[in-house]
């Protein structure tokens, strides 16, 4: 399935390939865990931008390995490249416009992120 995202006010504009039933972790990080954001991991192939690169600033912290991209305008994170996952893009589930059929949401230790990132490498593949 093409799933068509955004970020809230429309700037940036994407479409990602996934499966009609997907599997979403929900990360107790601290900046999943402010932000709400819902990881759907694909491999970078499957990943679209459509417009708005013009819009997207990126924040880095702590490893600076992971790029969270930003719109400019509204500052919603709508996708970003994880240290997971550096050869996939990590989608926000919650700035589909389109949603899969099922979603099984499955909790994920970031605070913890060492000792579980591994189980993450999968998902881009």
């Amino acid at each position: 399935m093409i799933y068509q995202g955004r970020c809230h006010c429309g700037a940036v504009q994407f479409e990602v390939d996934a499966a009609e039933e997907v599997e979403v972790e929900d990360c107790n990080c601290s900046i999943c865990r402010m932000t709400g954001f819902l990881h759907l991991i694909v491999p970078m192939r499957a990943f679209r931008l459509l417009t708005g690169a013009d819009q997207l600033t990126v924040y880095r912290f702590n490893t600076g390995v992971a790029e969270h991209q930003f719109c400019k305008v509204c500052g919603i994170k709508p996708f970003y490249v994880p240290r997971s996952n550096p050869d996939g893009m990590d989608v926000n589930l919650r700035c589909l416009t389109t949603q899969p059929r099922t979603v099984k949401i499955v909790g994920f230790d970031g605070q913890n992120w060492e000792q579980h990132a591994a189980d993450l490498a999968h998902k881009s593949s």
